[in-house]
């Protein structure tokens, strides 16, 4: 039997549960972080400048390294840059978790981004190094997808229960046994491959990606934050024209950190499309809705996760159910018809009301949810399978990024337009002092602590107009999202018939690759 049509067997099976833990907790990471801030500043004191990079630094630096680790493991070895990765992730978790200062730990989370930039394009390679035959690739891909879900749902849940019987460096911890598991477990499970002949890390390319792609996140967010200004739009342009020279040299290098003929891939391209449109809805809803179930509904971080649970589970369904779907009708179908369920899922929360809104929410959410998963499994199967087998993990590195630049763009977004439609629906009733009055008209945790200040019918009347101006904001970015997965849904129904996912014939990433000796 040929290596393109070899059946994976238990170690393969058993490697991929290795290649989930990961996984699992990369999605983790961040929420669970959220809940320790409160603590975290307590006892080391931050700055609110310092108190930004510890948030944010980990995410600026895992982004930006992506593309470079993707095409290194393509180079060195998947597997050995995987267990590299896995070491120093073990070690920044550490430092982490005992951090005795700001400063430490902002350190600490920077070295963490970078190790992190290891894990996703290395493991998403080797899942398609592993599973040569088309099915069971499609459902491994499937249960990979599926880990991120139950990891973001899950962070709030495993936050909060570490954080009641722990102190706030626990939240770091989580890394370290599964970073052990993986170092002991990965050398007997998981095969090394790299590519035949990878030629030299362009130096040059690395640093344009970097300053192509670490300006552009960083302005997004800002903006995000603050709104338009000149230092984080003048950063976002610098990083466009970094990207643009990073894409220039490219296609003139004889070995390329990117190799930009896979956009010429109709469904590679498609695919990449579809998942940065789709992650700018999934992070703007996602960034309403757990602040609904907050401040709207006044569930605590733990509550609100175990609400989200739901509609991870359903996530999970139907990214299993995808692959079998796709063999019986086809991908470009199966992906089409999950995202126009997300569009109906987003289109419910759009009716939601502040009084008694949760279960409409609760249900369009999972309907949402429901709908993503075909494109978690089958999208990502897509792109790493467009690329030739030495390019996966550079393949990979760009999917990921993608997410992470979908997820920048949802946030400054969506999240400026929520908040344009709260303060044009937010009214300040009198008795609320003129100095809170602003505050109020800014946020909805404004007015939150602004009706801590108040007692009697104002307190009630403050918070129920700002409550209800949120929940329009909710609703209307609800709207934008249905628009954006109806327009995902178009695209698969158009680029990715037309790209011929379907056919049936093996991609280029089936073709067999020349297995490494083993370090």
């Amino acid at each position: 039997m040929s290596d393109v049509t070899r059946k994976a067997g238990a170690r393969e099976w058993t490697g991929l549960a290795v290649l989930a833990l990961p996984t699992l907790l990369l999605s983790l990471d961040q929420s669970v972080l959220f809940l320790a801030l409160p603590s975290l500043a307590e006892a080391l004191r931050p700055t609110g400048n310092q108190m930004l990079w510890i948030m944010d630094i980990y995410g600026f630096l895992m982004a930006g390294f992506l593309v470079t680790m993707g095409t290194l493991g393509d180079r060195i070895g998947r597997r050995r840059l995987l267990l590299i990765g896995a070491a120093a992730v073990l070690v920044t978790s550490l430092l982490a978790a005992y951090s005795g200062s700001a400063e430490m730990l902002i350190v600490s989370r920077a070295l963490l981004g970078v190790a992190a930039a290891t894990i996703m394009p290395s493991t998403l390679a080797l899942i398609g190094n592993m599973f040569h035959d088309p099915a069971q690739r499609g459902r491994a891909f499937a249960l990979w997808a599926s880990c991120f879900m139950v990891g973001t749902a899950l962070g709030p849940v495993v936050g909060g229960l570490l954080l009641e019987h722990f102190w706030w460096g626990s939240a770091f911890l989580l890394g370290v046994p599964v970073m052990l598991i993986l170092l002991v477990a990965g050398p007997m499970l998981l095969p090394e491959y790299k590519a035949p002949v990878g030629g030299k890390l362009d130096l040059i390319s690395v640093v344009l990606s970097l300053a192509g792609i670490l300006p552009v996140i960083y302005g997004i967010k800002e903006i995000a934050k603050y709104g338009f200004d000149v230092m984080p739009v003048a950063a976002a342009l610098a990083g466009l024209i970094m990207g643009a020279l990073f894409v220039l040299r490219q296609g003139r290098l004889e070995h390329p950190v990117v190799d930009v003929t896979l956009f010429r891939n109709g469904a590679f391209t498609a695919s990449l499309l579809i998942q940065v449109i789709l992650m700018v809805a999934v992070a703007g809803s996602y960034l309403f809705i757990t602040g609904f179930l907050q401040m709207v509904q006044g569930l605590s971080p733990m509550h609100a996760g175990l609400w989200m649970v739901p509609s991870a589970i359903a996530s999970i369904v139907s990214a299993q159910l995808a692959p079998g779907l796709a063999k019986r009708f086809s991908t470009a179908a199966v992906i089409a018809a999950g995202l126009a369920v997300a569009a109906a899922g987003y289109v419910a929360i759009a009716f939601v009301d502040p009084v008694g809104g949760l279960p409409l929410l609760v249900i369009g959410f999972v309907i949402a949810f429901f709908g993503t998963g075909p494109i978690g499994a089958l999208g990502t199967n897509l792109i790493v399978s467009a690329a030739p087998p030495e390019k996966s993990g550079s393949a990979a590195s760009l999917s990921e990024t993608a997410s992470h630049l979908g997820v920048a763009v949802g946030i400054a977004t969506l999240g400026s337009l929520g908040s344009i439609v709260y303060r044009s629906s937010v009214t300040v009733p009198d008795g609320v002092p003129a100095t809170d009055a602003e505050t109020v008209r800014n946020s909805l945790e404004g007015a939150l602590a602004a009706a801590q200040d108040l007692t009697g019918s104002v307190a009630g009347q403050l918070l129920a107009g700002a409550r209800e101006a949120y929940t329009s904001g909710l609703n209307v970015v609800a709207v934008v999202c249905a628009a954006f997965a109806a327009a995902t849904a178009l695209i698969a129904l158009t680029a990715l018939r037309k790209a011929g996912t379907d056919s049936g014939q093996p991609s280029q990433g089936d073709k067999p690759l020349q297995p490494a000796e083993s370090p």
